[in-house]
């Protein structure tokens, strides 16, 4: 495909130059006033033996009509200023190009590249994002059987998930729990409390709530407390948490409380508190680990928003939760590939400790496959083409 930029005091000189240049069959692109008239960008294709010639030699008379249209009613209007009218026309101009362009692109990628374009259906299907697809299947080669292509595909991303098995339950640590209300902070802390009590009694270790939100948060941490024998602590604010920590920290507690676990208010990554959080977290010590928690049944655009939010509290890892929750895993995965914030532990279901699992990346991606399988999820050609059409030149 032949692309070129024109430049001229008007659009319909800029027209001209297109037809002159590339012939009849050449389409607008895209165009855009400039401070010294109108650049347009047109495209025409040369190979002669592809079919993305033959459909565009097949719409010719079309290509033609829409050029004429424009230079029509550029004659007639653009000198009128009618800027508004103008700009609408051409952005609907622009995307019944774009589209055309798209599946014709998209055609042409499946004939000359049919494992290349089975692949980006497939991990499309797993519900991974564009970005996360086109990087991976980028690197497939093009003569591999299926089966190992996809085996590659599956193994590529699963490389990509940072994973820090057992941080914990085996070293211990000062860990407060972040994330949006209702991800399961509280249950968490429940399961890692009991787990941590089988392995290794309950005098070395300390759970405190600082959650004067969510009514009963501070009666749920205290009976658990009083269940595994492990002692508590209610926070009624925030800023008392540097005393505590600094005093469970010194003497002859430093050698017992090996294990501090901090359950704090669910807040919304639009919250303006989360700043004070902040400001109270940052402080309370210097050896305190911020850890996210997300929701594996939370959609990506939120994820992607969470993770922006809870940004400024500098979360050094992460703990995926209510995997028994999820239709889809692709898009928590792709969410935590692009972020690469390790993942710590997955969680689901209510029974404590049993459903609490140090992270596998491989075994997240089985269980995306899995859920993938389960709910017959299908891809239509519409939407692959207009993910990938625009960018299958570089994908061939």
């Amino acid at each position: 495909m032949k692309i070129r930029h024109y430049y001229a005091k008007d659009m319909r000189q800029a027209l001209k130059q297109v037809r002159e240049a590339q012939g009849p069959d050449a389409i607008i692109m895209s165009s855009r006033r400039t401070d010294n008239g109108v650049e347009v960008v047109a495209a025409v294709d040369f190979d002669s033996e592809s079919p993305v010639q033959t459909a565009t030699a097949a719409s010719s008379d079309t290509h033609g009509w829409l050029t004429q249209r424009e230079d029509t009613h550029f004659a007639a209007h653009s000198d009128a200023g009618n800027n508004a009218e103008l700009s609408s026309e051409l952005v609907t101009l622009r995307r019944m190009l774009e589209t055309q362009l798209a599946t014709l692109a998209w055609n042409d990628l499946n004939r000359r590249a049919p494992l290349q374009t089975a692949m980006l259906k497939e991990l499309t299907q797993l519900g991974f994002s564009h970005s996360l697809v086109l990087d991976v299947v980028s690197q497939i080669p093009a003569r591999l059987e299926w089966q190992a292509a996809q085996r590659m595909a599956l193994a590529m991303i699963a490389k990509q998930i940072r994973v820090d098995e057992q941080r914990w339950l085996d070293n211990g640590g000062m860990v407060a729990f972040v994330g949006p209300t209702g991800v399961g902070k509280s249950s968490l802390i429940a399961k890692l409390a009991a787990r941590w009590v089988l392995q290794n009694g309950a005098a070395n270790m300390v759970m405190i709530s600082t959650d004067t939100v969510r009514i009963g948060a501070h009666d749920q941490i205290q009976n658990l407390g009083r269940l595994l024998g492990v002692p508590t602590y209610c926070l009624d604010r925030i800023a008392d948490l540097p005393a505590v920590l600094n005093n469970l920290s010194a003497g002859d507690h430093a050698s017992q409380r090996r294990l501090i676990l901090i359950d704090t208010a669910g807040l919304s990554q639009r919250d303006e508190r989360l700043v004070t959080e902040f400001k109270s977290l940052s402080a309370a010590h210097s050896q305190l680990e911020v850890s996210l928690v997300i929701s594996a049944s939370t959609q990506a655009g939120s994820l992607e928003e969470t993770f922006h939010g809870f940004a400024v509290l500098n979360p050094k890892s992460c703990v995926l939760t209510k995997l028994d929750e999820a239709t889809s895993l692709g898009g928590s995965i792709s969410v935590l590939v692009k972020h690469g914030l390790p993942l710590a532990y997955t969680s689901e279901g209510q029974s404590i400790p049993e459903d609490l699992l140090p992270a596998r990346a491989h075994r997240l991606i089985a269980r995306a496959v899995e859920l993938a399988r389960r709910s017959g999820a299908n891809t239509d050609a519409e939407l692959l083409t207009m993910r990938f059409g625009g960018v299958a030149h570089a994908l061939a």
